[in-house]
């Protein structure tokens, strides 16, 4: 099956997986996915990814991470995902207009000409680029 937007793909592959309670979702892996997943990692949103060689193409796995409320309810780590720039609009920003998700409680995700990287490490350096999706 093509998929036109694999970003938005993943997101929504995350999104059902999450509210279905399920601990992994796969998904076929590329380059661009893999970053993703490495920043939801070290953001604290999944537990780990891992990249599964196999054929005909490499699989994408996340494991997703829970917090335990009371003994019997999980609650996901990722409240909310959404897709800011998509193939038929682009969002691209510069470096002072970059969104503080939820007040700074969540994450933006950016495109930049040096990688893909959060919305904080691109202030931070001082490069726009295009907003790719918020999560919180």
């Amino acid at each position: 099956m093509t998929v036109n937007d694999p970003i938005a793909d993943m997101l929504a592959r995350v999104r059902n997986a999450l509210a279905r309670s399920m601990t992994e979702v796969t998904m076929p892996s590329s380059r661009m996915k893999v970053e993703i997943a490495r920043i939801l990692a070290e953001e604290g949103y999944i537990e780990s990814y891992t990249v599964d060689e196999g054929e005909p193409f490499p699989t994408l796995r996340l494991t997703l991470k829970y917090k335990r409320e009371g003994t019997r309810f999980r609650r996901p780590a990722i409240q909310g995902l959404r897709r800011v720039s998509t193939s038929a609009r682009r969002v691209y920003v510069g470096a002072d207009e970059i969104p503080n998700t939820r007040g700074g409680l969540g994450t933006s995700v950016l495109s930049t000409s040096q990688g893909i990287m959060t919305g904080r490490e691109a202030r931070r350096r001082g490069i726009g680029g295009e907003l790719l999706y918020e999560v919180w």
